[in-house]
C-alpha cells in the first residue's frame, strides 16, 4: 500500500484556524466562554389584588397580572423549570398619598408573598421589590413633600415595607427607588425586628430609562406629575454608577444589581471588574417587549433573539438575569 502525500501547505494560509472548534454544536457548546442556565434566571410577577383570574398586559405579550392562585401555580412553574427566585411587585386596587398598602400585612405583595412561601418553602426563593410607586396615588417612588420627593420622610416608610415583607416571608428585600440611604435605613430595620439573615438585593445603579414603559402600563405606576430624574440616574452617567454601587455595598447591599441591561451592558462589565459581590442585572419591560415584537413581525427567530440577549447579559459579568423570558428560556435550555 502506498502512502497519500500530502498536498504542500501554502504559506500564505493561516495555520491557527478559529473554524476547527466551531464546526459542530458539541464542540461549540464544549469551548462556550459563558454557560447560560436556568439556574442563574429570575422571573418577576406582578400579583394584583381583586384578580380572579389572569389579566394580560397588551404590551408585554406572553405576561400577566396574576390573581393569587395563579401566582402560586407560576411559581409551582418556575420550580419544576429549575427557575430558582421570583421577584414579586404588588399591584393595589387602592392607592394614597403615602403608599400605605405597601406595608401593611394584608397589602397585596405581602399576601403574594405568603402564598408562594406556604406553597413552595424552600424550593422556590421569593424575592420582594421593595417600591412605593404602584402604591401612591401620585406615582413616585417616595413620599411627597410640597412638588418634592422627601427622600428621608420615604426611608422611614422603607423601612415598615421591608419589616413587612420580612414577616411575610421575602427571602430577599430588594430595595428599587434609589433614596440616599435606603441600603443602610433597611439593613438596620431588619436587623433590629429579628430579620438580619435576610439580605438586601440593591438596585444600586437603577437608570432613568424609556424601557420601562411597559412596566409602568402593567403595574399603573406612571408618574402622576414630573418624573424620576430626580432620584433615578441620568444615562449619560458610568462613573456615579460606580460610586453609587459601593455606597449601597458600604451600606449593607449583599447583592447589587443594575437597571436597565442591554443598553449598560458597560455598567455591567464595570461593576463586575470592580466589586466581588454577586451581580444581578434586569432585562426590564421594554427590552422584553421589542424582542417580542421583532419575533411577532418576523423580524427575527424569538429563541435564538432571546438567548443572545441572556449570553450577552451573562458574559458582561451578571450572575443573576432578572427577565421575563425566565419561562420560555428555561424551556428552551432544558
Amino acid at each position: 500500500m502506498f502512502e497519500q502525500e500530502e498536498a504542500p501547505r501554502n504559506p500564505a494560509l493561516p495555520i491557527g484556524r478559529g473554524r476547527r472548534t466551531r464546526r459542530t454544536a458539541p464542540f461549540r457548546a464544549l469551548v462556550a466562554e459563558t454557560k447560560l442556565s436556568a439556574s442563574g434566571l429570575v422571573y418577576p410577577m406582578f400579583v394584583s389584588e381583586g384578580l380572579s383570574d389572569p389579566r394580560e398586559i397588551p404590551s408585554m405579550p406572553g405576561q400577566a397580572q396574576f390573581d393569587l392562585a395563579t401566582l402560586v401555580a407560576k411559581g409551582a412553574e418556575m420550580v419544576q423549570l429549575g427557575v430558582p427566585a421570583v421577584m414579586v411587585f404588588g399591584i393595589p386596587t387602592q392607592k394614597d398619598p403615602r403608599g400605605s398598602g405597601a406595608w401593611s400585612s394584608d397589602g397585596i405583595s405581602q399576601r403574594g408573598i405568603r402564598a408562594l412561601k406556604d406553597a413552595h418553602a424552600d424550593r422556590l426563593l421569593v424575592i420582594a421589590d421593595l417600591c412605593l410607586c404602584e402604591y401612591t396615588d401620585h406615582g413616585h417612588c417616595g413620599v411627597i413633600s410640597g412638588s418634592e420627593v422627601d427622600n428621608d420622610a420615604t426611608l422611614d416608610v422603607y423601612q415598615r415595607i421591608a419589616v413587612a415583607q420580612a414577616e411575610a416571608g421575602a427571602d430577599v428585600i430588594a430595595p428599587s427607588g434609589m433614596m440616599d440611604g435606603q441600603v443602610e435605613a433597611i439593613r438596620s430595620a431588619l436587623d433590629e425586628t429579628g430579620h438580619g439573615h435576610i439580605p438586601i438585593l440593591a438596585y444600586g445603579a437603577k437608570y432613568a430609562s424609556a424601557f420601562y414603559g411597559p412596566f409602568r402600563d402593567a403595574a399603573g405606576s406612571a408618574p402622576q406629575m414630573g418624573d424620576r430624574r430626580g432620584y433615578q440616574m441620568d444615562p449619560a452617567n458610568a462613573r456615579e454608577a460606580m460610586v453609587e454601587l459601593e455606597r449601597d455595598l458600604d451600606e449593607g447591599a449583599d447583592i447589587l444589581m443594575v437597571k436597565p441591561a442591554l443598553a449598560y451592558l458597560d455598567i455591567v462589565r464595570a461593576a463586575r471588574d470592580r466589586f466581588e459581590v454577586p451581580l444581578a442585572a434586569f432585562n426590564v419591560s421594554g427590552e422584553y417587549a421589542m424582542v417580542k415584537l421583532a419575533a411577532a413581525q418576523g423580524w427575527g427567530e424569538e429563541r435564538q433573539l432571546v438567548l443572545e440577549v441572556l449570553t450577552s447579559i451573562k458574559r458582561a459579568g451578571a450572575e443573576m438575569i432578572v427577565t421575563y423570558h425566565a419561562p420560555d428560556a428555561a424551556r428552551w435550555m432544558s
